[in-house]
Order: structure tokens, then sequence, then C-alpha cells
């Protein structure tokens, strides 16, 4: 059978840039929020994530119990040394600690020119724990808020900021309270403020619940330059698992900035992950849990580049390919002793396979979407129809004649496989008819490796036949193209979902027992009646 060579997609594979944040924030050793929560974050929307630490914490779920305060010129410095390195898209901060901190912190943005800083006005820990003392509160509007693209207080933290600012605080019994004291913080320098409306929850007329049995919605207002303001409602959650919520929010705010979004779509989009991280919460810890951060990430089973190798390891696969690639016609070829009848039929048959062989091609022509590609799949019928010729040539020299191939009847184990990949290719995509032929492909490559290598192999046409069939897989050429149709499959086999990736397994496992009907077509030892 010939090899596959499929259309090359490997040249138009296209680049991004992946978006780097730097995060200046505590560390929570529980995991669910602090510096641990933002990177889990930052690596769910595919973001470089960078640190600079500014204080380590004594928590877990249900609390804080010590907080060591990282130097302010240490913070610094850690800065520092990341600008000095990398690009810098977004600068998150959360837990700050110190007036120290935050002025060095206000330093260090006007002096690199940060060009996105996101804060996230960390007061108070979910357990109730004093995370910033009061007094660092004015030292944040004065010297953090004038450089802020965007502020993200909970109600309670926007609360505490305006009266420290001795700015004016509305009651808040609907939307239209929030949204002014978005502006009142705006006021102090944000270019953006998004006020976060857990702590409030909503009657479906959207005004402030008064009881537990009231809270239908959840809304988060955020104002921003001329008058915009965009509202984000959700469907109230009652759950424990809100441990780093906030954490989590700025940082998959920053994210989507650093993926180039406008500044609404990035704070839509991140808090609709956060809905769903508390909707989808794994249970940790017996106090506020953590979200699940990664409850929109699939991971595929291999590493790129690796398909192949996990394909071949898997037990289901292994079993079925150790038949086919160490079946007894293969072995009779290998030591000689496959009868001559039964090798004419089997080549006979294969040659009539090519027919079909080709109209696959023809059909993955059909479903390619460019010239070049089209072009490709054209090449290969034509060289399968080269390789037809030498096929008649071949039998030839076993007394075939043509005439006799084109008279031959195609057997039941042919036309079911052949039909199988031509069924494969009409019903499913471009990736799924190559894997319905890649059996074909790699395993003829692997049976040629076989024998070369197994002790009862008779290398040598005078001796053995078959040799030269052995020789034609073992080549150079036909080696090529085993690599580079497994590269093109590898290529593609990426950009595939976990369970489409099974189905296509699935596909290789069937195909690959037509392939041993296609050996068992024909005896692989004499009869001895």
């Amino acid at each position: 059978m010939p090899s596959i060579i499929s259309p090359t997609t490997a040249s138009q594979k296209t680049m991004t840039t992946m978006g780097k944040v730097l995060v200046v924030a505590g560390s929570d050793p529980s995991g669910g929020a602090g510096l641990e929560a933002d990177q889990k974050v930052l690596a769910a929307h595919k973001c470089y994530a960078m640190t600079a630490t500014t204080a380590l914490t004594v928590q877990n779920t249900k609390g804080v119990t010590g907080v060591h305060i990282v130097p302010a010129d240490f913070v610094a410095s850690q800065i520092e040394a990341v600008a000095a390195d990398i690009d810098i898209d977004v600068l998150k901060t959360g837990m700050l600690g110190s007036e120290e901190t935050i002025i060095a912190l206000a330093e260090k943005i006007v002096k690199l020119s940060m060009p996105i800083v996101v804060v996230d006005p960390v007061m108070v820990s979910t357990s109730g724990s004093q995370l910033l003392p009061q007094s660092a509160v004015q030292t944040l509007s004065t010297h953090l808020l004038p450089q802020t693209t965007l502020l993200t207080p909970n109600i309670p933290e926007a609360i505490l900021i305006l009266k420290q600012n001795g700015r004016p605080v509305p009651e808040i019994k609907s939307v239209a309270d929030m949204e002014a004291i978005g502006r009142e913080l705006q006021k102090l320098g944000p270019k953006w403020v998004l006020v976060k409306g857990g702590h409030v929850p909503l009657k479906s007329d959207l005004t402030a619940a008064e009881t537990d049995a009231d809270r239908v919605f959840v809304v988060d207002v955020l104002v921003g330059p001329e008058d915009l303001v965009v509202k984000i409602q959700a469907s109230w959650q009652e759950s424990t698992s809100t441990h780093g919520t906030g954490c989590s929010l700025a940082s998959a705010i920053s994210a989507n900035l650093s993926n180039k979004m406008d500044v609404p779509s990035a704070v839509r989009s991140a808090c609709r992950y956060v809905e769903a991280g508390i909707k989808t919460a794994p249970r940790i810890g017996q106090g506020n849990g953590p979200l699940n951060h990664f409850h929109s990430i699939s991971s595929l089973p291999f590493s790129p580049g690796y398909f192949m190798e996990y394909l071949l390891s898997r037990a289901d696969v292994c079993k079925v390919w150790d038949e086919f690639v160490y079946h007894p016609f293969v072995m009779g070829l290998g030591n000689g002793s496959l009868p001559l009848d039964s090798f004419k039929g089997y080549i006979i048959q294969d040659y009539l396979y090519l027919v079909h062989f080709s109209r696959a091609n023809a059909l993955a022509a059909y479903k390619s979407t460019n010239i070049k590609d089209i072009a490709r799949s054209t090449e290969i019928v034509n060289h399968i129809a080269r390789e037809m010729d030498l096929h008649i040539g071949y039998c030839k020299t076993f007394g075939i004649s043509e005439a006799e191939i084109a008279a031959t009847t195609e057997l039941q184990a042919c036309t079911a496989y052949t039909r199988y990949v031509l069924d494969i290719g009409m019903s499913q995509d471009w990736l799924a008819l190559q894997m319905a032929l890649a059996p074909c492909l790699l395993g003829y490559g692997a049976v040629a490796q076989m024998l070369l290598a197994h002790k009862d192999t008779v290398k040598d046409s005078k001796s053995n036949i078959y040799w030269a069939w052995i020789e034609n897989y073992a080549a150079e050429d036909y080696t090529e193209a085993v690599r580079l149709g497994s590269e093109l499959i590898e290529t593609h086999i990426r950009t595939c979902s976990p369970a489409r990736v099974e189905e296509l397994i699935q596909i290789f496992i069937h195909a690959t027992r037509m392939e041993i009907g296609f050996w068992e077509m024909f005896p692989a030892i004499q009869s001895q009646i």
C-alpha cells in the first residue's frame, strides 16, 4: 500500500502573543487566594504570570492566623528585576499590606510607565481578617488610585475608601446606588471602576434583598469614561466556595486586558469566568473553599508532537496493533514461508485497494479549502496511479498478468475496508479520513521495520522471494512518508478536544482491524490437504 502525503499545514501555524501579567500581592499557602490563585487564573487564560510578593500569610479556608509583611524595598526590587527583563502588559495588585509598599509600588508604576494597572483593593479577607491597615487606605487613595486603569472594590471596600476620603456614601438600595458609588470612586483617579455586587444580592426587581429568600440576582456595575456604564447581571448563588473570588476576578480581567480585550469585554468575560468557578467549585477545605479555576480548560492526554507515541502505547490500541504487525501472514513474509498463492491473491487485492485509496485521496482534495492542499491531494492520486503501474510490473514477476488482475473480483475484506474509509471520509472531517487511512501508512512502515529487526527474517532475495516487498516499505522514501504523514496528524490533532481525540482513536482501531482482515483473506501457511 502507498504512502499517505496529506495537506501541509505545519507552515500555516499562526504564532500568538502570550499576555504577560505582573501580580503584586500576598501569598496564600492554602492556594485559594493571593498569588497562588492569581497564577492559576492567569494560566487558565493562557497568560504568563510574574509575581512580586508583598506578604506571607498563615491561612487556610477557615481564616488568616498570621501575616509577615515583606519589606517595601524588597518588593520594589522584585518589580525592578522583572521589568528589566520582561515586558509587562498589565500590572495587577492584590494584598499590599502596608503604606510603605503602596508608596513604593506607585513610584515604580510611574518610573516604569506601566501601561495598564488593575487594582484589587484587598483590605479584608473572605473570612473577615484585616489585610490592610485602615491608616493605609488614604495612602492607597492618594498614591495608587491616580495611576489606576481599573479599580475592582467590593461594596465594603468601596464604602471604606469613600469614607476615608470624605466622599458621600449613599445607602445601597439599588443598582443605581452602586453606579453612584462607582462615580464617586472614579473621582479619586481610576479611569474605570468595577463595583462588585456580591455583598448586596438583589430581588427580582433589582432592588436590595431584605431576606435570604429574596435573593435572586447579583449585579456588578462598571463605570468608565464619558458616562459609560456596563451592568453585568448573574443569578445569586448560595455558596461557601468564595475564597479568593476578588483575586480571581481581578486576575481574569488582567488576563483579558493583556490579551487585548477592551475593558467592558474583559470585565464581562471575567465575571462569567468567576460565576462558573463558583458554580463548579471543588468543595475543598472546611471553611470558605476556593473556586474551580480550570472549569473551561480541557487537557489533551499527550504532549504536543507525541500523539503517535501516546496512540501506539494505549492498551486498547496495543492489542490490535500487535495483532496486525505480528500477524502470521507478516511473519510468513519475513521468513519466506508464506504460500506463493496467498501472496499472489494478496497483491491483486492490494491493487484493487489502491483504486479506492485513490478515491479517498480525491475526497481529501474535495475536503480541502485552499488550492495548495487541493493540488497536493491531486499529486497523491497521481502518485498512486504510478504505483499501480509498478504493481502491475511486480505482479508480472509472479506470473500475474494485467488482464488477470482486472478480471479478479474484489473480495469481501477489501470491500469492507475501503468502503469504511470512504464512509468515514464522506461523513466526517479531513482528519478523521486521515486517521482511517493511518493504519495503512503507519502499519506497513512498522511491519517493515519489525521484519528488518526480527531474527527469523530471511534478508536475501534469493532465499526469500518476499524480501523485495520488505525492502520497499523499509526504504528511505517510505520512511520519510511515514514521518511527514505522522507530523501532519500531530499538527491537526492538537486542535481537537479530548472527546474528539477519543473518537479519532476509535476510527484508527477499527481501521487497524480492517487491515488485519486484509491479511486474513489468504492462508498464512501451506495447506496440508
